[in-house]
């Protein structure tokens, strides 16, 4: 990854990064819940939701994207890296700039089951703030709250 680009999201990009969230999620050993929404209507929200309401940015390795991030205010929304470059530092890269986009602090949510994004994010210096039962989110699966720097919901 030598030649790592990365840009905002463009109105012409949305279904291909629609499709690295979708095989990011449904990739062997993945420990997220199976997505509730179809390919289709991954592909819509990443059009109609993602790209006018939130910050979102793409990492492209010869002119494909490889990852996504989207930021929602102070919250790393979306991070997801295509399975065939995940471990090459891609993540990392993504975490760095939503870092200095926020340099106040940022949250994140991952589900309980992704032990690996949570030690990810523990090495990144993000520090688990709480659990849920997983009521509030679509998936019904329980989750975890994890902050870094000085956001407001950080523990003392």
């Amino acid at each position: 990854m030598d030649d790592l680009l990365i840009r905002p999201l463009e109105p012409s990009d949305t279904d291909e990064a629609a499709a690295v969230w979708w095989r990011s999620r449904h990739a062997d050993g993945s420990q997220l819940p199976p997505a509730i929404h179809t390919a289709a209507e991954v592909a819509t929200w990443f059009a109609d939701v993602l790209l006018p309401d939130a910050q979102t940015w793409l990492a492209l390795d010869d002119d494909r994207i490889v990852a996504v991030l989207t930021l929602d205010g102070d919250d790393l929304d979306q991070l997801y890296v295509v399975p065939e470059a995940a471990g090459q530092g891609i993540g990392s890269t993504l975490v760095d700039l939503a870092k200095d986009l926020r340099p106040g602090g940022l949250a994140l949510w991952t589900f309980q089951t992704n032990t690996r994004a949570q030690s990810f994010y523990k090495s990144h210096g993000f520090v688990e703030v709480r659990r849920t039962d997983g009521t509030a989110n679509e998936e019904r699966a329980p989750d975890v709250r994890m902050t870094w720097g000085n956001h407001p919901e950080g523990v003392d």
